[in-house]
C-alpha cells in the first residue's frame, strides 16, 4: 500500500479495513482545496464524495425557520464527513469551511464498495456512537486475554456433565458417584421440587464431619435449593458475577429449560485469572474487620488491572458492586450481633445501589428496623458500621446519607410514612431523598423487610406532580456543548458527572418510575423502556453507549488522578484526549442533549 501523505490509514475508521481495502482506499483518494465560506454539502443533495478533513476546520448545520444556519457540530483534522450524503444517497445536513482547508476526497464509489466488502466499517458510519463506543473498546482491549473474557460465552468453557441422582440416594452412595464420574457436584432429583438441587463434594463432608449425620442417610437433606444457573449464551464474565455475588463456586449452565452441564470458578478462571475470587474467599474467610479491610483493599487494584486490559464498562460495574456488596454485607454481620439480622435490612444506594460502581467514592447506605426491634445498641453499631467503611477507604458522605444517620435510619413504619410524604411534600429536599431512595437495594439483614417499601416507591409513579418536579432535576446541569459542537470546559476541566452521567441516570430513573419498571440498574432501566416502546432502539442503544462512555473517561482521570497523588474527582479535560475519544465524548454528550429533550416533552418540563 502506498502511503497517501497525510492520511493516517491505521487510525479509526480505517483501521477497520484489510491491507487490501487500505490499498484500494488509498490509490483512489484526491486532495482538493477549499476557501473559507465554501458550501461543501448541501442538505438534500448526494455528494460524488465522502471526506476527511486534512487541514482546516468544516462547521455542520441546519437552517432555522428564519432562514438561518444553526451550527451543531465541526470536523478538524482526520474527521470524516459526508459519509452519510454517499450511503443515503442524500446528506442530512449542510457542511460548510469555516477556515481555508486541504480535504482528502474519497469517491462515492470506492466508499460504498468498502461499506459494503467490511461490515465493521460499514457499522461505524451506520450505528452511529454504538459502534464507535465497541471500536473503542476493541482497541483498549486488543491483544489482552481480558478482552477474549468479553466476548466469550458461557458454552464455550469446558463444562463439567451434569449427573444427577434421586433425592432417596444415600450420602455414601452421592459420594461413590461423585468418585466414579469425577465431578465435584450431583444435581438432586426430588419428586416434591420441580427442578434439581445441587449437592457439593464439600456438603457431603461437612454433613459427615461436622454436623454427625449419617453416611446412610439420605442426600435430599443436603442438597441446596434453588438451583442458580446461568445461560449458556451468557457472557463468561457474567458467570464470574453470579459466583461473586452468590458467594458460590460453581452454577448449572442451561440452554432454555435444558440443563447442559456445570461451570465452576476453576473453568471460568481457565480463560481468566483475576483477583476477584481472592477477594472473595478472603471476605468469606474473614474473622476481624482488619481482616475484611485487608481483602477490600484489593478492589482498587482489581479495577485498574481489569480497566487496563480493556474489560468492558458494564461488566465491570456488576463485578465492582458484587464484590463492595459482600464487603458491606461483611461488615454489617460483624458490627450488628446474629440474633438483631432478621429485625435489620441493610440497604445501598446511589451508584452501589444501580451497581455502577467503580473506584470507591462516597458512603451511600441506609437502614430499615423493624418496628418490633428492642435494642438499646442500634446507634452505636450503625456508629461502628459507618466508621469501619471510613477507615477501609469509603469516604463518608458529605450530605450524610449513611445509617449513622437518624435520617437515613428509620422503623419500617416511618418509612412508610416518609414515602407517603412525597407525594404532597414537593420540595427540592424530599425530591433529591426520593432520588437516592429509589436507586435503594437490600444487601444484608432480613430483605424480607424492604418489599413492602418497594411497593409503596413504585406506586408513586401514578403522582404526575411528583414525577415533574423530580424529573426536573434532568435539567439542572447544562449539557457542556457549545453552539459549535465544542465540549465546553472550564479552567478545571469538564465535569462529566453533572453534564453526562447524571442526566441520563436520573432520567432513566424518573422514566422508569413513570412507567412501573422495578430494575435498578440504568442499563437494565433503559433495555426495559425500549421493550415498552417508550424510547427508540437507536436512542436504546446510544444512551447505554453514552453512559459507558462517561464511566470509561472518568475513569481514566481518576486512576490518573491517583497515580498523580492526587483525589480523584468528575473532571476530564477533553482536549488531552485521543481523537476517537473526543469524538466519542461529543457525540455522547449530543445523546445526552437529545435525551434531555425527551425528558423535557415526557414530563412538561420548562427550562
Amino acid at each position: 500500500m502506498e502511503p497517501v501523505p497525510g492520511l493516517d490509514l491505521s487510525l479509526p475508521p480505517f483501521d477497520l479495513l484489510d491491507d487490501e481495502g487500505r490499498s484500494r482506499l488509498a490509490a483512489s483518494v484526491d486532495l482538493a482545496f477549499h476557501r473559507a465560506g465554501d458550501l461543501l454539502i448541501a442538505a438534500g443533495q448526494p455528494s460524488p464524495h465522502a471526506v476527511v478533513v486534512m487541514k482546516g476546520r468544516i462547521y455542520a448545520f441546519d437552517m432555522d425557520g428564519a432562514g438561518h444556519e444553526r451550527r451543531f457540530g465541526d470536523y478538524d483534522a482526520g474527521d470524516v464527513f459526508g459519509a452519510w450524503a454517499v450511503m443515503a444517497g442524500r446528506a442530512r445536513h449542510s457542511y460548510r469551511a469555516e477556515s481555508d482547508c486541504l480535504l482528502f476526497l474519497i469517491p462515492a464509489e470506492v466508499f460504498r464498495e468498502l461499506i459494503e466488502q467490511y461490515p465493521a466499517f460499514r457499522a461505524y458510519f451506520n450505528e452511529g456512537l454504538s459502534a464507535k463506543g465497541q471500536l473503542a473498546d476493541r482497541n483498549r482491549g486488543r491483544d489482552s486475554e481480558l478482552a477474549e473474557l468479553m466476548i466469550a460465552r458461557v458454552g464455550d468453557a469446558h463444562l463439567a456433565p451434569a449427573e444427577h441422582i434421586e433425592a432417596s440416594a444415600s450420602i455414601r452412595q452421592a459420594s461413590a458417584l461423585l468418585k466414579a464420574r469425577r465431578v465435584d457436584c450431583l444435581l438432586v432429583d426430588d419428586a416434591a421440587h420441580a427442578a434439581p438441587g445441587i449437592v457439593t463434594r464439600t456438603d457431603l463432608l461437612e454433613a459427615i464431619t461436622l454436623k454427625d449425620i449419617a453416611a446412610d442417610a439420605a442426600v435430599g437433606t443436603l442438597a441446596n435449593r434453588p438451583l442458580i444457573a446461568v445461560q449458556a449464551g451468557d457472557a463468561l464474565f457474567q458467570a464470574l458475577i453470579v459466583m461473586t455475588e452468590r458467594h458460590i463456586e460453581r452454577v448449572a449452565v442451561v440452554d432454555g429449560d435444558r440443563i447442559l452441564g456445570t461451570l465452576g470458578m476453576a473453568e471460568v478462571l481457565s480463560h481468566y485469572a483475576s483477583h476477584s475470587h481472592l477477594i472473595s474467599l478472603r471476605l468469606a474467610r474473614a474473622n476481624t474487620l482488619e481482616e475484611i479491610a485487608d481483602a477490600a483493599s484489593g478492589m482498587t487494584r482489581l479495577v485498574r488491572t481489569l480497566h487496563a486490559q480493556g474489560a468492558r464498562i458494564p461488566y465491570l460495574m456488576e463485578l465492582v458492586s458484587a464484590l463492595n456488596s459482600r464487603i458491606m454485607q461483611r461488615v454489617f454481620e460483624w458490627v450488628v450481633p446474629k440474633p438483631y439480622h432478621d429485625q435489620l435490612c441493610l440497604l445501598l444506594l446511589g451508584s452501589e445501589g444501580r451497581r455502577e460502581q467503580l473506584l470507591k467514592t462516597d458512603q451511600d447506605n441506609a437502614l430499615i428496623v423493624a418496628d418490633t426491634l428492642q435494642w438499646d445498641g442500634l446507634e452505636a453499631a450503625m456508629q461502628q458500621f459507618s466508621a469501619a467503611l471510613a477507615q477501609m477507604g469509603y469516604p463518608p458522605c458529605p450530605g450524610g446519607v449513611m445509617v449513622s444517620n437518624a435520617h437515613w435510619c428509620m422503623r419500617a413504619s416511618q418509612w412508610r410514612e416518609r414515602i407517603m410524604s412525597w407525594r404532597y411534600l414537593h420540595t427540592p429536599e424530599a425530591a433529591l431523598d426520593l432520588a437516592i431512595t429509589l436507586d435503594s437495594r437490600p444487601v444484608a439483614g432480613n430483605q424480607a423487610l424492604f418489599a413492602p417499601l418497594q411497593e409503596a416507591l413504585q406506586a408513586l409513579g401514578e403522582d404526575a406532580r411528583l414525577l415533574n418536579q423530580l424529573a426536573a432535576a434532568t435539567l439542572r446541569f447544562e449539557t457542556p456543548l457549545t453552539l459549535l459542537g465544542h465540549v465546553k470546559s472550564d479552567a478545571h476541566g469538564t465535569d462529566l458527572k453533572k453534564g453526562g452521567i447524571f442526566p441520563v441516570v436520573h432520567g432513566l430513573r424518573c422514566m422508569a418510575l413513570k412507567y412501573g419498571i422495578s430494575e435498578r440498574n440504568s442499563f437494565e432501566r433503559c433495555e426495559k423502556l425500549v421493550a415498552l416502546g417508550r424510547i427508540s432502539a437507536a436512542l436504546g442503544r446510544d444512551l447505554p453507549q453514552a453512559l459507558s462512555v462517561f464511566q470509561r473517561l472518568r475513569l481514566d482521570a481518576q486512576i490518573a488522578a491517583l497515580d498523580a497523588g492526587r483525589l480523584p474527582d468528575n473532571l476530564i479535560h477533553a482536549e488531552r484526549l485521543r481523537r476517537l475519544d473526543r469524538e466519542l465524548l461529543r457525540d455522547a454528550l449530543r445523546v445526552v442533549k437529545g435525551f434531555r429533550q425527551q425528558i423535557k416533552t415526557e414530563f412538561h418540563l420548562t427550562e
